[in-house]
């Protein structure tokens, strides 16, 4: 990763990666519900069940999975801003384990050498620090499971699982 923050007011969580594919390959990893589903997630963590998603301003979005450390349900939903393919990704996101708080995502994509720059943005976390820095650590988990995925193939199947902490 090029550059992981967390601004100093604690709202905003801002990440980048360089991934080795052009813009539209990587477009397509973070929209189309198929592929979301078979990257999105790492056994011993958590997996995604279902992703549904109307990909256009107004359109709604709502992945559905399961905790691999308890077995509990979760959802996270939300709606898109803006569209703009390859280079731009805005929706809102709503986390069942959030409680109310609605917070917007963004994905900036750009042409780089060998690839594609992201630029991601998770912002409206002002007033709950520890929602910014479990967001912050699962978005860094989320674009390498991605990056994984475009680059090599790797999928929550293929992806070697992670071991549960050990308890003391």
């Amino acid at each position: 990763m090029a550059t992981n923050a967390v601004t100093p007011d604690q709202d905003v969580i801002a990440l980048e990666v360089v991934i080795a594919a052009p813009p539209d390959r990587v477009f397509q990893a973070i929209t189309d519900p198929s592929q979301l589903l078979r990257w999105w997630g790492q056994r011993g963590i958590y997996h995604s069940t279902k992703w549904c998603s109307d990909l256009r301003p107004g359109g709604q979005w709502r992945s559905e999975g399961v905790s691999d450390t308890d077995g509990s349900a979760y959802h996270v939903s939300g709606e898109y801003l803006e569209v703009d393919p390859p280079r731009l990704l805005v929706h809102t996101w709503i986390a069942s384990w959030s409680g109310p708080l609605k917070t917007v995502v963004r994905w900036e994509l750009e042409p780089a050498a060998g690839g594609t720059l992201i630029r991601l943005q998770h912002s409206g976390f002002a007033g709950v620090p520890e929602g910014a820095k479990a967001h912050y650590e699962g978005w860094q988990h989320v674009l390498g499971w991605m990056q994984a995925f475009v680059e090599k193939g790797e999928t929550v199947a293929t992806r070697p699982p992670v071991s549960p902490p050990k308890a003391e």
